[in-house]
């Protein structure tokens, strides 16, 4: 059978489906997930799926695999990802398999695993599973395992919202579900706050054709209509939600786009006062002034990799009261269990401007400014794309650039900074440039996307 290796990624699985990713694969995948449980000793494990419209037929076809390994499967059904999460502490099921693309387009989909039930596998794990594919190296069982049937929507919505502390300022909220697999839980989780909160749902109707934006909220073009609404109805704060639940991105009272990087800043602002310890880190991708505002506020901080199965390990493994990355991932362990949550980081927003009484605008003066690209995607092949990172690696060693190279190359001058890495989750390079000024922006930024249509021109001749 012919398998494509490289949907085999970083830190999780993801392809087009009826493509990459067809029912039989699914099961193969399946095959393997359940080999490695029955060989690490756990019997059971935790299967759910978001409203992709392939989504129920790839988690069939996975389940019959992993069954056929002798593990049991509790089959959560449709639900976001943080659900799924949540499952693996409520059911003391400590793995698991959720089948989603994510923020990707509709016809792709995936799988994030766990074998620890803390974090998502990541490094050599899903490649693993395509050895043991390639290999037909699976696990036999004289019984099949069993399947269990579990609704956990209830416990979820009494626990995401039993720690949000609202006082009686009446904020009008705007939530963009995008027709993702928020749709499914939001309103139950919001209406919870009716009395306190003046609610104007948006695309929350689940539909896995995503007809009014892709559900990206890390791109600002995809809440163009989140900002009209929030003009329309003098709304205090919108927030939306990718295609499984577990990324935000917000829009303030004035509908501008505020980058994740920015609203850590604020929350970090917010908790510096609270006691809880002073130590954080975000992604390569975030801008230079979240680290100057951590300097200013006494935190320690550092720059670390993209990627949420690497920074959700980190948050927990350092126990980093709130951290996140750019994408909209965003960890809370000061008074949440940590997984990244896009309904709750709102709730956690919404609690903020309660609590101070001011807007989100407010809440954002005085930080340093820069110039900035938004995140942008260089369409690269799987096969070169990280030679063409360390052609610019070498290219920054030559001009003795000050550098870090924990995920591609982040580079630093005093006026601003460029990044450099290749993509885990598609055959791209991701990059993004930050300046004091314009001027400055264009030019660093023409200098390495000059370098990198050099570099992979020479290495496609």
């Amino acid at each position: 059978m012919n398998i494509n290796k490289y949907m085999f990624r970083e830190y999780d699985i993801r392809g087009v489906w009826d493509k990459d990713i067809t029912p039989e694969i699914s099961y193969l995948i399946g095959r393997a997930f359940g080999t490695k449980l029955k060989r690490m000793g756990k019997n059971t494990t935790l299967v759910g799926h978001d409203n992709r419209y392939s989504s129920p037929v790839i988690e069939e076809n996975l389940v019959k695999g992993i069954i056929e390994c002798g593990v049991n499967v509790v089959r959560l059904g449709l639900v976001t990802t943080p659900m799924y999460y949540y499952g693996w502490d409520l059911l003391d099921i400590h793995c698991g398999m959720m089948v989603t693309a994510s923020h990707n387009p509709k016809d792709d989909n995936g799988f994030k695993f766990s074998y620890n039930g803390i974090h998502n596998a990541y490094g050599d794990s899903s490649i693993e599973l395509y050895n043991m594919i390639i290999e037909n190296d699976f696990e036999d069982a004289e019984v099949e395992g069993t399947i269990k049937n579990v609704d956990i929507k209830k416990e979820y919505v009494d626990m995401i919202t039993s720690g949000i502390d609202l006082t009686d300022r009446k904020l009008k909220v705007i939530y963009d579900c995008g027709n993702g697999t928020t749709s499914v839980v939001a309103d139950e989780i919001f209406n919870r706050f009716s009395e306190k909160l003046d609610l104007v749902p948006l695309f929350n109707t689940s539909d896995s054709d995503f007809p009014n934006h892709h559900p990206d909220p890390a791109v600002e073009e995809n809440l163009t209509v989140l900002k009209e609404k929030i003009k329309e109805h003098v709304a205090d704060i919108g927030v939306a939600f990718d295609g499984d639940g577990d990324r935000i991105g917000v829009i303030d009272n004035n509908g501008k786009f505020i980058d994740a990087d920015k609203l850590m800043i604020l929350v970090w602002r917010y908790l510096v006062n609270k006691g809880v310890d002073k130590r954080t880190f975000y992604d390569v991708k975030c801008s230079l002034a979240l680290k100057e505002e951590m300097d200013k506020l006494g935190i320690e901080s550092e720059f670390y990799r993209t990627g949420n199965s690497y920074t959700k390990a980190k948050s927990y493994e350092g126990d980093y009261p709130f951290s996140g990355e750019l994408s909209g991932h965003v960890y809370f362990r000061d008074k949440f269990n940590g997984y990244d949550d896009g309904i709750y980081a709102g709730l956690r927003l919404i609690e903020i401007l309660s609590q101070t009484g001011k807007s989100v605008s407010e809440l954002l003066e005085g930080i340093s400014h820069y110039e900035s690209t938004p995140e942008i995607k260089v369409p690269t092949p799987d096969e070169i794309k990280f030679q063409v990172v360390d052609g610019v690696k070498k290219y920054c060693e030559g001009k003795k650039y000050q550098v870090i190279l924990v995920d591609g190359v982040k580079i630093f001058f005093e006026d601003g900074s460029a990044l450099v890495r290749a993509s885990n989750t598609g055959p791209n390079l991701t990059l993004r440039f930050e300046a004091k000024t314009r001027d400055r922006l264009e030019e660093i930024q023409a200098e390495f996307m000059d370098l990198i249509d050099k570099l992979k021109s020479d290495l496609n001749s």
